[in-house]
């Protein structure tokens, strides 16, 4: 498995906006990217990629990418990944976003059988016990976590993934970055005119 471990290098600073969301970028901003996502999802994956490679260069100075867990019903591991992660974000600074990252740049590799053994194995290399780790995934208070998650997007009339608001303006599943930053530039001109 030591191959997977590259993929894991935080590149992004985590913080946490007085609420359980993982945030990266600029946490006080005004303007908000929630995004709902599946971490055994092939399109949450594209959706990272833009989101390091493009996204947060751009616009981790003044724009607050909020996650939310979003584990679909047809990915047999999802919500224990969400759960898992979860975990991480609490137990130690940064290891929950590396753990997403990691999952999302893996997908192919991973599957119900070897999920829970690469899991402890890399709470063990994030300098987590990894039989805390283990026990965590039948945490009903990090499962409560998720599924009000799940609820909120749901309600929000959520039902694939990724879909992602920016200050409330949906894009769901397959979007270009030019689709998205227009959005973003939009709601941050928005910001700087104020209110007339």
């Amino acid at each position: 498995m030591s191959r997977f471990w590259a993929a894991a290098a935080i590149t992004s600073v985590a913080a946490w906006a007085g609420t359980p969301h993982l945030v990266e970028g600029a946490a006080e901003s005004h303007v908000r990217v929630i995004v709902y996502e599946d971490l055994a999802c092939p399109d949450c994956a594209t959706f990272r990629t833009m989101l390091d490679e493009r996204l947060l260069p751009r616009y981790a100075t003044t724009v607050a990418f909020e996650h939310r867990d979003f584990p679909l019903p047809k990915h047999p591991w999802a919500r224990k990944a969400a759960i898992a992660a979860r975990f991480l974000d609490e137990a130690r600074s940064g290891a929950g976003l590396a753990f997403r990252k990691f999952l999302l740049a893996n997908l192919g590799d991973i599957n119900t059988t070897n999920f829970e053994p690469i899991f402890r194995e890399f709470a063990e290399r994030q300098g987590v016990d990894p039989a805390k780790a283990a026990t965590a995934l039948s945490d009903q208070r990090l499962a409560n976590l998720v599924e009000e998650d799940y609820q909120e997007g749901a309600a929000r009339g959520v039902a694939r993934t990724p879909t992602v608001f920016v200050n409330g303006h949906p894009f769901i599943e397959s979007f270009t970055f030019e689709e998205i930053s227009k959005a973003i530039d939009s709601e941050l001109a928005g910001v700087l005119q104020g209110p007339h």
